[in-house]
């Protein structure tokens, strides 16, 4: 049976250390519940203290899971299994525990195995999670920590787990839409480079034995295939270096500001990033508020979501207008980036006491909203890269069968 190493804490507070007989981890931790001990950590033997030798550790074959974050849908179902031991009554220490067994990312569970043993040593929940600040978030935490003041946590964690599962809804509408003609333009390209590469050099070589004049139609696309043909290389390299440079500016300060305000000037896309960005502030701002978050704090991390630097810079400066005591919509109603719409909602909400229900109303429209425009979207670009792709490919074949066809009619005259 193997033999495992265990650090537990007596009901008095006292840590203590030792090791025990056990099947697996679960029936350790068991053993020493019976014992009346609480697990903080357990551990087979021979993983303690490098008991078992060194074993390779390659970071891309093997990635610190302390440094990863977490998928979203692992994230809401743990959120919504801890919200119903919660809710059952089971300790939040028992419940972490039970929760940190596998079965889930590797990033996830050493995380919550972190979080179980500074929560062990007497930490609060929400302090505990900020050790793993790429898998529990501001926002997380936030609400967690207003969930334990309140006495409320599984409410609060039911309301996070319904918000994760909207936000990553909503971020996979978006993307979707921005990805889906970018996908179809990239394929349209290889269709087309095939062409230019194989097809346009046989036709060439069957032109080089007419003794006749190239139309100049013709002639333009063989220059363009020999340029295919000889700097393949060169194209392969701007296709590769082109969005490595556009993203590494996007990173930068400044080109974020630039680039996000072209975005939002963008026809169709435009709207499409507009409508999701709103939809993701007024989700978070309506999930916190409603949770007891403070509304400067709410706002702060309300702004860090919504994926625009001109919608973030709007909401902070509503921010600045709040503290001096004014509403949150009356700065809004200044941005030309918020919809009056939104602005009059958020107002009645503020008149009307219920500020977190109208911004999830505004939520709600919104996210709808992006449904259907990412529907409309795909509708419209489809046929007309369809169309496009098809005329492209029409050029290179009339004009690869005009010499033919002059040859035709000479040899007819």
């Amino acid at each position: 049976m193997p033999t495992y190493t265990f650090t537990a804490k007596q009901v008095g507070g006292k840590v203590v250390s030792g090791e025990l007989d056990a099947a697996n981890d679960v029936e350790a931790r068991v053993k020493l519940r019976s014992q009346r001990l609480m697990p903080v950590k357990v551990r087979p033997k021979s993983a303690a203290k490098g008991g078992g030798g060194q074993s390779l550790s390659i970071p891309f074959l093997n990635p610190d899971p302390a440094n990863q974050g977490v998928k979203a849908k692992d994230l809401q179902v743990f959120t919504r299994q801890f919200a119903v031991l919660v809710n059952a009554g089971v300790p939040v220490m028992q419940s972490l525990e039970s929760m940190s067994q596998g079965g889930r990312s590797p990033a996830l569970t050493n995380a919550l195995q972190v979080v179980t043993a500074e929560v062990g040593k007497g930490k609060r929940l929400a302090e505990a999670m900020a050790m793993r600040p790429k898998v529990f978030d501001d926002m997380y935490r936030n609400l967690v920590r207003a969930g334990e003041e309140g006495g409320v946590l599984d409410e609060v964690l039911d309301r996070l787990a319904e918000y994760i599962e909207k936000a990553a809804a909503l971020r996979g509408k978006v993307t979707g839409a921005l990805w889906y003609p970018a996908a179809i333009i990239l394929v349209a390209f290889a269709v087309i480079a095939a062409i230019m590469t194989f097809v346009i050099p046989q036709f060439v070589e069957m032109f080089g034995s007419m003794d006749q004049e190239l139309p100049g139609q013709t002639v333009m696309v063989i220059d363009l295939s020999n340029f295919f043909v000889d700097f393949w290389w060169a194209i392969i390299a701007v296709l590769v270096a082109v969005p490595s440079l556009f993203k590494g500016y996007y990173n930068t300060e400044d080109g974020r500001k630039v680039l996000d305000e072209i975005f939002l000037k963008l026809p169709l896309f435009g709207g499409l990033i507009q409508k999701g960005g709103i939809a993701k502030m007024c989700r978070t701002l309506s999930t916190l508020l409603g949770a007891g978050v403070r509304i400067m704090d709410s706002i702060d991390i309300a702004a860090t979501t919504a994926g625009n630097w001109c919608l973030e810079r709007d909401l902070l400066k509503a921010k600045d207008a709040v503290a001096k005591g004014k509403n949150l919509a009356d700065p809004l109603t200044a941005s030309p980036h918020f919809p009056q719409m939104v602005c009059q909602m958020i107002r009645v909400g503020e008149d009307t006491g219920n500020l977190d229900a109208m911004l999830g109303k505004i939520a709600d429209f919104y996210e709808d909203e992006v449904e259907a425009t990412a529907e409309a979207m795909t509708s419209l670009i489809e046929p007309l890269l369809m169309v496009g792709l098809g005329g492209i490919i029409a050029v290179i074949v009339i004009a690869m069968y005009l010499p033919i066809f002059n040859l035709a009619g000479a040899v007819g005259g």
